[in-house]
């Protein structure tokens, strides 16, 4: 029985699916139907390939191209309350700032889904013809609205189910009235600030595998992207 991760993944190819017969219905060689199917296949792949990576344990917090940091003057406040004893909160809420990324970004799925769908033929054109990511810009210009209203509220709640929150408001306690004298000491919103990080982090990683199919689309194992990047 297929897990839930794979269901979720499996949404995203079945976006290439809906318009291939329309496509290649005039497309015995590689016509610009097929350069679409092509484009859609790769960020399909590019886009699964970079959930399964970040959305598991440790996705985020293992991996030092994406791991998410405390911001600005929390990490100030940070550096100050481990001189002061307090490195296991401050660990703590690292650790919940990134097992909060690696939940979200499992949601992903089906808004890169319904990105895929929606693409057009000038748009795939347009990316086969862009940059190493001409599709991840696609991706993020399409999708970056809907990916922060959903991840918000995941993020949301993973927080409060490890009461970040509090441990927050603890690291600032800890650090004393030192907030003014490493810089002002102002709130920061840790929900809005892990749903920008983890959106940044997928995106780096559906980049990085655009990348790597336009390099080498036969070791993909699909005909079409060996066709369509391959030149052939």
């Amino acid at each position: 029985m297929p897990t839930r991760r794979a269901v979720l993944l499996g949404s995203i190819a079945a976006g290439i699916a809906l318009n291939s017969t329309a496509l290649h219905a005039a497309a015995p060689r590689l016509s610009q139907g097929d350069a679409a199917l092509g484009i859609k296949e790769s960020l399909a792949q590019g886009a699964s390939a970079a959930i399964t990576r970040l959305g598991r344990p440790d996705g985020f917090l293992k991996d030092q191209a994406v791991k998410i940091l405390l911001p600005g003057n929390l990490s100030k406040l940070a550096e100050t309350a481990r001189k002061l004893g307090a490195s296991k909160q401050v660990d703590a809420l690292e650790l919940a700032m990134n097992r909060a990324a690696e939940k979200a970004v499992v949601s992903a799925a089906d808004i890169f889904a319904d990105a895929v769908r929606d693409m057009s033929v000038k748009d795939a054109l347009a990316i086969v013809r862009g940059g190493d990511d001409a599709g991840t810009q696609y991706f993020r210009r399409t999708t970056e609205d809907q990916l922060r209203e959903r991840f918000r509220p995941i993020v949301e709640d993973a927080t409060a189910e490890t009461g970040v929150a509090k441990r927050y408001k603890s690291l600032s306690k800890k650090a004393g009235g030192l907030g003014g004298l490493l810089g002002g000491g102002e709130s920061v919103d840790l929900d809005a600030y892990v749903t920008e990080k983890a959106m940044d982090g997928l995106f780096h990683y559906i980049a990085q595998e655009e990348k790597a199919i336009r390099k080498n689309p036969v070791g993909r194992g699909s005909e079409l992207l060996q066709r369509v990047f391959g030149g052939s």
